[in-house]
């Protein structure tokens, strides 16, 4: 697959974003809990998605969905946990699981990389991933993040489960 497309997410994306949350919900239920408690039902997301326009507009949160040619949403990727004092961001990502393992993360997450960090002028960023996530520590090691170290029992699941994150951090100029 080779036309994609990255925009940030507004309300007019509500269905788009719901059906791809649909279809992933039971891979995103431990690492994006927030985002699947608020996106039960199509009315839920159009309310979360007006709530995220306030965090975009108060520069707290910037959420990015991955389009194919069609307008279908196949991916996310969000710079949050935002400190403008650093400044730094944390990211987050997946892909819908019927385009992975097509390098349209890796490509996205790269060209998102570069335009965010010029735009906003982050000097750090860093991912938290679970030590068992093989793909997003591939995908945080080819974009220039290091394991900086784990930080032991620092999540919890949607379980209750307690566990280890990979802290994985790029310094930019």
């Amino acid at each position: 697959m080779k036309d994609f497309t990255i925009r940030l997410l507004s309300t007019d994306d509500s269905l788009a974003f719901f059906e791809l949350i649909k279809r992933n919900k039971s891979r995103l239920e431990d690492f994006f809990a927030g985002t699947v408690k608020y996106t039960n039902s199509l009315e839920d997301t159009i309310k979360y998605c007006k709530v995220i326009e306030g965090r975009i507009l108060r520069k707290e949160y910037y959420p990015y969905l991955i389009l194919d040619e069609k307008g279908s949403a196949i991916g996310f990727i969000d710079f949050k946990n935002i400190d403008w004092s650093l400044p730094k961001a944390e990211l987050g990502t997946f892909i819908d699981l019927n385009y992975q393992g097509k390098g349209i993360i890796t490509k996205s997450f790269k060209l998102l990389l570069d335009s965010v960090i010029k735009k906003h002028k982050f000097k750090k960023l860093f991912c938290r991933i679970s030590p068992m996530n093989k793909r997003s520590i591939q995908l945080a090691e080819r974009c220039g993040f290091e394991l900086e170290g784990v930080l032991k029992k620092d999540y919890k699941t949607t379980s209750g489960e307690l566990i280890d994150l990979c802290y994985y951090g790029r310094v930019l100029d």
